[in-house]
């Protein structure tokens, strides 16, 4: 007697039981059972390492990953620079020594002979400094949202790569079970054909059946090293590195808010947009920035100069002085005036960029809830009629097949499609959690129902 046994589509099927006698194939009652990943050497090495769930795996690449470290530690940075931009610029200390004699250098030959200690200082005109600061905070406020805005990003990618292996490893351990079921097929018709009850074209056809299987095995271990690989950058990890999921995990499947609902949230919750608006605010303090840049800055100085007496022992009288300058824009029409239009010109350039953020994001919210909502569908049909009804399919070809009613091609490819769909039936599933996290990265905030 040989047995056949087949991997439910989802845990809460059993196995569908055939049993192979010298001359006939019958069915025998599902047994229960939960559904395994891969069967191969790798899912040796899997089960000894760690298993990482999704929250983990978040988890990891928010405290690990370097390009949010380095938009963390660009934020930082631009927090000091307001004080700086908002600081008066270093005074000048400046020590003279005036109208020396080069004959002899006596400092008391000569009357205008003198030394003296200064300084000065830069004063831009009233209100840049405080412009300037302004600025400059406004930038890094940007910069902090530009943090959180990584952040959701980061998250997305994990989920996503995670839920992408994950099915995977469902796809490798369904595929695993209907290669095993068509080798005891094979042992069927091979034994069926000994004892005259069966065509050659048959063993032939099974063999070819199992032959593809073990090829789309090999396209699913590639597909499924090469996203290991881009979630272990995204944890800072190696990428070599194994990566051992847990044969169940948590399914969500809220209803979700209107597209539009999400739509107006997003406005009101994306970092992105809160950096797109502190860049505007920033474009257009330095636009006002640039007009005062018409008025001039101020210099202001003091010396003091002391004189040695004369060579009499005459006393002579020390100097002070003072200086006020400034600068003079007569290059205006070429520099400040076109400073302006620069500035200018980068405050329509924010204010278009964050519309086309605004655009885009929604776009996003809108595919990303179709898509979600297409996928929850699908899989509610994979999960009760579909599926359900390919097996019954399947179980009804077999019986047909055992009193030479059904050909054995018409066999093979009921179980295929069946095959078909319990891996749609996974890829359907990670899509739904693969939107989600879309959505909750579109919209900014976790809660995105109603």
């Amino acid at each position: 007697m040989i047995c056949l046994t087949r991997r439910p589509a989802r845990p809460s099927q059993g196995f569908v039981c055939w049993v192979a006698l010298a001359g006939g194939l019958f069915l025998l009652l599902p047994a229960q059972a939960a559904l395994e990943g891969p069967r191969s050497s790798d899912r040796l090495r899997l089960e000894a390492s760690p298993v990482l769930t999704v929250q983990d795996a978040v988890a990891l690449a928010l405290a690990g990953n370097p390009g949010l470290a380095e938009i963390k530690a660009r934020a930082e940075a631009m927090a000091a620079i307001p004080s700086q931009a908002g600081t008066l610029p270093d005074p000048s200390l400046n020590f003279d020594a005036l109208n020396i004699p080069s004959k002899n250098f006596n400092l008391r030959q000569d009357d205008m002979t003198m030394l003296e200690v200064g300084f000065s200082q830069a004063i831009p005109f009233p209100g840049k400094l405080g412009l300037r600061e302004k600025a400059a905070t406004f930038e890094a406020e940007a910069a902090v949202h530009s943090v959180e805005e990584a952040r959701l990003r980061l998250a997305r990618d994990v989920k996503s790569g995670w839920w992408q292996l994950f099915y995977f490893d469902r796809a490798l351990g369904i595929l695993a079970d209907t290669q095993e079921l068509f080798r005891k097929l094979v042992e069927i018709t091979q034994t069926k054909y000994q004892v005259g009850q069966g065509l050659q074209q048959d063993v032939l056809l099974a063999r070819l059946e199992l032959s593809k299987l073990s090829d789309q095995k090999v396209e699913l271990m590639r597909m499924r090293h090469s996203e290991a690989g881009r979630l272990n950058a995204l944890l800072n990890r190696p990428s070599e590195t194994l990566l051992a999921l847990p044969e169940e995990a948590e399914v969500e499947q809220p209803d979700v808010a209107s597209a539009d609902r999400l739509q107006e949230r997003a406005e009101q919750t994306r970092p992105l947009f809160a950096q797109r608006r502190k860049a505007i605010d920033a474009a257009q303090t330095r636009v006002d920035l640039a007009h005062k840049d018409f008025y001039p800055d101020f210099s202001l100085g003091a010396g003091y100069a002391f004189r040695q007496d004369t060579p009499s022992g005459q006393e002579r009288s020390d100097f002070a002085n003072f200086r006020l300058s400034l600068s003079v824009p007569i290059y205006a029409g070429s520099k400040q005036a076109k400073a302006v239009d620069q500035r200018q010109s980068e405050l329509l350039q924010e204010t278009y960029t964050l519309q086309d953020d605004i655009r885009r994001v929604q776009a996003d919210i809108t595919q990303g809830w179709a898509d979600y909502m297409h996928a929850r569908e699908r899989l509610a049909l994979f999960d009760n009629d579909i599926i359900p009804q390919a097996q019954q399919t399947v179980e009804s070809m077999l019986a047909g097949y055992q009193v030479n009613k059904v050909d054995f091609l018409n066999l093979i490819r009921a179980e295929i499609t069946l095959f078909d769909y319990q891996i749609q039936y996974w890829q359907a599933l990670t899509r739904t959690q693969q939107a989600l996290a879309q959505l909750i990265a579109a919209t900014g905030e976790e809660k995105i129902d109603d």
